[in-house]
Order: C-alpha cells, then structure tokens, then sequence
C-alpha cells in the first residue's frame, strides 16, 4: 500500500526475535506490524 501511495520505502527491518517488521517511508511516516499482523504508526504524521 505505501508503494501506491508512492511513498519510497526507505529503510525495512525484520526483527526475528519478536517477529516485527519496522519500515520508515518517505521522511517520517514509520510503522511497525506485530507478529500477529496488526499494524500502527510509530508517530502519526501531523497533517
């Protein structure tokens, strides 16, 4: 979905010890995915 909003992908991470992936997208939009799927924004964008 950030591809399609023509977001770069920046930087991805997979943590395998807790099964989370981080990804940092364009300048500041970061979100984190837990093991079971669910997704947040580390910091919400103002906008």
């Amino acid at each position: 979905m950030l591809s399609n909003l023509y977001k770069d992908i920046r930087l991805f991470r997979f943590d395998d010890k807790t099964g989370q992936v981080y990804i940092l997208a364009g300048d500041e939009l970061q979100v984190i995915v837990l093991s079971n799927g669910i997704w947040d924004f580390v910091n919400e964008p103002e906008l």
